[in-house]
């Protein structure tokens, strides 16, 4: 997929109002996409970008032009795919399974929580020494 289109997808997923940045557009792309696109490349996309009035730079974000994002929105005329004829699966019966004897239902009571003590205090000595 050309860099464009991909930097045109990558704004209008990220949807920001005041535009995507270079780091945020790159994000998405790896997490999204699994691609990695080279600073050089993005760059020059960018401005390849902003010169045909697809991308409006605001500081140093980017936007889609109404135009853009009005082809985008739209999307490409999809073909028509013929429906998939249905396979049929025959399943084997299997036969009926015996119940279980009823298990009795054992209850056991809970040991009441221990109270916390706070931990003694050591008695410290001091020592003497002589002189």
């Amino acid at each position: 997929m050309a860099t464009i289109g991909l930097i045109k997808e990558c704004i209008l997923a990220l949807g920001d109002r005041t535009g995507s940045s270079i780091p945020a557009m790159n994000k998405w792309i790896e997490s999204e996409k699994s691609t990695v696109v080279k600073k050089h490349i993005m760059k020059a996309a960018l401005k390849s970008g902003v010169e045909k009035g697809e991308l409006i730079q605001v500081k140093m974000s980017y936007k889609l032009s109404a135009d853009a994002k009005k082809e985008l929105k739209k999307g490409p005329a999809k073909k028509k795919v013929a429906p998939k004829k249905k396979t049929t699966v025959t399943k084997k019966k299997t036969a009926p399974k015996k119940k279980a004897a009823p298990k009795k239902k054992t209850t056991t009571k809970k040991a009441a929580p221990k109270k916390k003590t706070a931990p003694k205090k050591k008695k410290t000595t001091t020592k003497k020494t002589k002189k």
